[in-house]
Order: structure tokens, then sequence, then C-alpha cells
């Protein structure tokens, strides 16, 4: 049964190497039959969240900015993947911004069961991703039929287009192939 595929590139840099690692595991989702939405953050206006908790009576953030709209993106995704640069040995900005402003997910049926993270940095030690992947799993966990189902990291790469020929891109489409 196909599935409804959510990724979304939290990376500002137009052809960044973490947005080209989301689109092989898009490629390996699609020829799978999987249906595949990309969201990029790029362009998009989302704020701080500011820990009002209005969402969680509303249902939506009472914050009028594309934020909302991704959230439901999410809402009604089967799988979600959060396609990041690693800056600091985390993920990006942009990216746990838009995770606190999905808040409103918490009190909500959702659909997503899976989650994925892919991530690019110009480190390669094997310890780069671990953050980020703390940071997603702490995310995870507030859902719980939700389920942290892998990570695809490639490290070495920093300026753009380094990414061509880098084993991840197999990987993160083998990954997508198996949704």
């Amino acid at each position: 049964m196909a599935k409804k595929v959510l990724i979304i590139e939290t990376s500002l840099r137009t052809g960044s190497n973490s947005d080209i690692l989301a689109q092989s595991f898009a490629q390996g989702a699609e020829d799978a039959g999987n249906e595949v939405e990309t969201v990029s953050l790029k362009g998009k206006k989302i704020t701080f969240c500011t820990g009002c908790f209005a969402c969680q009576k509303l249902g939506r953030c009472v914050i009028a900015d594309d934020a909302n709209e991704i959230t439901e993106k999410i809402l009604a995704a089967d799988v979600v993947v959060w396609s990041t640069p690693i800056y600091y040995y985390e993920m990006s900005g942009q990216m746990k911004t838009m995770i606190d402003r999905a808040n409103s997910l918490y009190p909500r049926e959702y659909r997503f069961r899976e989650v994925y993270l892919l991530s690019t940095a110009a480190e390669d030690e094997e310890y780069t991703d671990e953050k980020a992947v703390s940071g997603v799993n702490g995310w995870v966990d507030c859902f719980e039929n939700a389920r942290f189902k892998g990570k695809v990291f490639a490290g070495g790469v920093n300026e753009r287009g380094e990414i061509e020929g880098h084993k991840a891109l197999d990987e993160a489409y083998k990954m997508g192939r198996s949704v």
C-alpha cells in the first residue's frame, strides 16, 4: 500500500547538499510507489514559538505564518522525513523552529508513524549528527504512535554539490525505497 511521504528540507542554501540527499530519498520512495511531497523552508516565514500553548486548545498556532500550512502537511503524512545541514553538531535552527511550531500536532489525530533524518556536514566524524538524531528522537518520543525509523548522514561535504558521488546518496535512495 502506497504511503504519503513528506520530506521537509530545512537548508536555506539553494542546491544544498542536504537537499540533494533528500532528492535521493524522494526518488527511492517514488520508485517504490509512494506519493512524495517535498516542502522547503527556503523563502518561508516561520517565526519562533512563543510558548503560549494556545495551539493545544485550538489545534493550530495563533501565529499567522507558513508554519501552520507545513504543520497540516505533517499531520496528513504517513512518513515524515527531515533533511538538514548540521550546524555546530546540531540540526539547523530553522528545523528546530519548525519542530517547535508544529506543537499543535501533539493533541491531534496525526497519521505519521515513521520519521527519518537525513543530514549533511563538513565534518566527517562518526558522532557529528548525534545531537540532531537526539533532537529528532525527542520530538518523536512525544508521539506514541510514531517511531524513528532511521537516518542517513553524509559527512565531509561542505561546498554546494560536494555530495555528488557520495555513498550516502545510495543509502538515502535505498532507505526511501524501503519506506
